[in-house]
Parts: structure tokens; sequence; C-alpha cells
């Protein structure tokens, strides 16, 4: 009953913005290639344009996982409210769109919704990402560690910002690592 609470919560979260896109700004381009296997891993979220389930997480990191069928196993892990809170997870299943180059996935979530997820920029060195969509409702800035440095940081508002979004929207993600109690992210797992 408690993931159908979480599950309805975030669909009411996302709403009708799924599929919607800005009718005012071209379609952003993800990046023309990921290394799946690469790219795989934890994931921190250093900032983002947060949905309403995310309004106040504290330690948000994603986790990735790429499953035998090619499909990617992600979960969505926080703390809500505060550092000490209880830890929630969001589990979904995603697939890369054909001929994206990994750039862009379609994330199923509790079988209901189909949402976009893009690749808008990525470090050469797959240590810091920007998650995008095309509606510009959501964003997140993540990066392979808890902390980036504040020039990073700025570089990578800035990239969002050329995408058309309203960086005002954004919102750091409170970071506090290793977390001083309770269960710690998985490092492996599959989906469901």
């Amino acid at each position: 009953m408690k993931r159908f609470g979480l599950a309805a919560t975030l669909v009411a979260a996302l709403g009708m913005t799924a599929c919607r896109t800005r009718a005012s700004e071209p379609p952003i381009r993800p990046v023309s290639h990921v290394n799946l296997p690469r790219y795989m891993g934890r994931w921190y979220v250093i900032a983002a344009i947060p949905t309403r389930l995310e309004r106040d997480d504290y330690d948000p990191v994603e986790h990735y996982w790429l499953e035998p069928d090619g499909s990617i196993c992600t979960v969505f892990r926080f703390r809500d409210g505060g550092f000490a809170s209880r830890l929630r997870t969001v589990h979904s299943t995603a697939t890369v769109v054909a001929a994206s180059g990994g750039g862009e996935w379609q994330v199923h979530l509790f079988a209901l919704l189909r949402l976009q997820y893009l690749v808008g920029w990525l470090a050469p060195d797959d240590s810091r990402v920007i998650v995008a969509r095309d509606a510009r409702d959501y964003v997140w800035l993540m990066a392979r560690s808890p902390q980036v440095s504040p020039r990073a940081y700025a570089a990578m508002v800035r990239r969002v910002a050329a995408m058309g979004y309203d960086v005002r929207k954004l919102r750091k993600s409170p970071q506090r690592w290793p977390e001083p109690q309770g269960p710690r992210p998985p490092d492996a797992g599959t989906c469901g």
C-alpha cells in the first residue's frame, strides 16, 4: 500500500506534463552518444527543477543498472524532509529510444507513465550530467560525487539556461555523506 501511495503521488506530481513541450522552444537535442555500461551506477542529484515528490528531498541519488534484455533499471532514493527522515525509493524501468545513441530514454513508471529522459549534456569523463525534458518542466543536474565545485555547478547552470529553462526554479539538493543512519544506497539490484 505504501508503494501505491508513492506511485499515486508521483503520477499526480508529474501530471499532464509527460508528453507536453513548450511551443516557444525547439526540442532539446540530447548528446549523440552515451556509453551505457559506463553511464550505469550511482548519480547524486546536485540540483533540480523538481517534481512535487522531490521538493523537499535530502540525499537524493539515482541508480542505473543495465539489464540483460537491454532495458535500464532505475532506482531513485531520497529522504523526504530531512537528513534523518525515512528513506524512500521509486523503482522504474527505462528503454533507450532507437537510433538515439543512448541520449534519449523512455522511462516506464508504475506501468502508467512513459516519461522522456534526455541526456542533455554529459561531461567527457562521465562525471556530471544534465537530464532534461523537452517540456522544460523538470531538469536534474547530477554528478558521480555528492558535491561539485562552484565553478562546475555554475557551468551546469549556464547549460541549463541555454536549454531554455528558467534557472531561478533550480533547487540545490542537500547532500550529506556518508549518511549518519539508515539503509545505504543499493549498489546493485533489479527493478521491481
